[in-house]
C-alpha cells in the first residue's frame, strides 16, 4: 500500500524513481522505467530526449533511440512522445477516444476534417498507395494563396497531425528533422483491445510508479514500490522537460525550487534565461544554468549560471563531452567548463 512520507523522504524517493540515482543502465530500459520521452523541437543545447537520458546514462549513442524506434520497433512515436511498445494497447485506447473527443480543440479538429474530407481522403490514399512520404510529398493546392489563421498555407501538417492523433496515420521514420508518415495499421504491431477507463487507470499506475511520490491533500504519498534510501551524491544538468521538474508546483512544493521555461517570454522581463536547465545535486534541486552549445565549434558556453552553482562544473563536464562527442565529433571542451 502506498505511504505517507516526509518531505524529505519524498525528494529521495522522486529522485530514485525518476532514475536518476546512476542506476539506469541502458537506453531502452530507462524509458520503460520512465514510461516515456517527450520531444520537442527546441534544441538549444540538445533535444530534450536526449537530454533526459544524458542525465540518467552518462554518455550513450542516440543512434540507438533510432535503431529501437525505426528498426527493432520497441518503442513507438505518437503525439510528441516516445512510448515503449509494450504500452501501445493503451495508447490505442486514448486514439479511439479522440475520435469521439468533447471539447473546443477537438470539436475544432472534427470540423477541419468535415471541411477538408476530400483532402482527408487525398492523404490517405495516397499514403495507401505510394508510402511511407513526407508531408511535402503530398500535394496541397488549397490556400496557397492567402494564409489561414490556423494552418497557415499549408493544410498538410494540421491534417497529419490530427490524423496521428486518432491513430489513422503514424510516424515510421525521420529524414533529417523532417517526419516520414504511413498508414497507422502498416506500422503498429497488431495489439489487444483496452478499454479506455483501464488503459487511463494503468497509466496513470505507470506515471505513479515513475514519479514515485505525490502530493495528496498536503501530504507525500509514496509508491508502494518506492525506495527512499540515500540518493548518491551525484550533479547533473535537467532537461526543462524531465519528469522531476515538469510538473512545476510539484517541484516547488517538493524542494522550494520556482522553475519556470522563459523562452517566450520577453528577454526584459526574463527572470534567468531563455534556456535555462536546473541543477541536481543527489536529491536536491540547488541551482540553474543557461548551457548553449555551438554544433560547429564543437564547444559548450555558459551564458549565466545562479544559485548554488558550486557542483556547476561537476555536471557540465560529462554533459560538455556527450555534446562533443554527439553533434561535432570532437571532444573540444569551453573554457565555461
Amino acid at each position: 500500500m502506498a505511504r505517507i512520507v516526509t518531505r524529505e523522504q519524498a525528494r529521495r524517493i522522486a529522485v530514485r524513481a525518476q532514475a536518476l540515482d546512476g542506476s539506469a543502465s541502458d537506453v531502452l530500459e530507462t524509458v520503460r522505467r520512465l514510461g516515456f520521452l517527450q520531444l520537442d523541437p527546441i534544441s538549444t543545447v540538445a533535444p530534450p530526449q536526449h537530454l533526459v537520458l544524458q542525465a540518467r546514462l552518462g554518455t550513450f549513442d542516440p543512434a540507438e533511440l533510432d535503431r529501437l524506434l525505426w528498426q527493432e520497433r520497441q518503442l513507438v512515436e505518437w503525439n510528441a512522445f516516445l512510448w515503449p511498445v509494450e504500452s501501445l494497447p493503451l495508447i490505442r485506447a486514448r486514439m479511439r477516444a479522440n475520435r469521439s473527443a468533447k471539447g473546443m480543440s477537438w470539436a475544432r479538429g472534427r470540423q477541419f476534417l468535415h471541411e477538408n474530407a476530400a483532402y482527408r481522403r487525398y492523404v490517405l490514399r495516397e499514403l495507401e498507395r505510394r508510402g511511407p512520404l513526407l508531408g511535402r510529398e503530398l500535394v496541397d493546392d488549397v490556400g496557397r494563396d492567402e494564409r489561414h489563421g490556423w494552418w497557415g498555407t499549408r493544410r498538410t501538417g494540421l491534417m497529419l497531425e490530427i490524423l496521428a492523433v486518432r491513430g489513422e496515420v503514424a510516424v515510421v521514420g525521420r529524414r533529417g528533422k523532417q517526419r516520414v508518415w504511413d498508414i497507422a495499421e502498416r506500422w503498429y504491431p497488431d495489439t489487444g483491445v483496452v478499454p479506455l477507463r483501464e488503459a487511463e487507470r494503468e497509466l496513470d499506475a505507470q506515471r505513479f510508479r515513475s514519479l514515485g511520490v505525490r502530493l495528496v491533500k498536503g501530504k507525500w504519498v509514496a509508491h508502494p514500490d518506492a525506495s527512499d534510501e540515500p540518493v548518491p551524491d551525484r550533479a547533473v544538468l535537467l532537461s526543462p522537460f524531465d519528469r522531476l521538474v515538469h510538473d512545476r508546483n510539484r517541484a516547488e512544493a517538493l524542494w522550494d525550487f520556482r522553475y519556470r521555461l522563459e523562452m517566450y517570454v520577453p528577454q526584459a522581463k526574463r527572470e534567468f534565461g531563455y534556456y535555462v536547465l536546473p541543477l541536481l545535486a543527489g536529491d536536491r534541486l540547488v541551482g540553474r544554468a543557461e548551457p548553449r552549445f555551438d554544433r560547429k565549434t564543437g564547444t559548450l558556453e555558459l551564458l549565466g549560471a545562479w544559485g548554488d552553482t558550486s557542483r556547476l562544473d561537476e555536471a557540465l563536464a560529462p554533459h560538455a563531452d556527450f555534446l562533443a562527442s554527439t553533434y561535432s565529433g570532437d571532444r573540444r571542451r569551453s573554457s565555461a567548463v
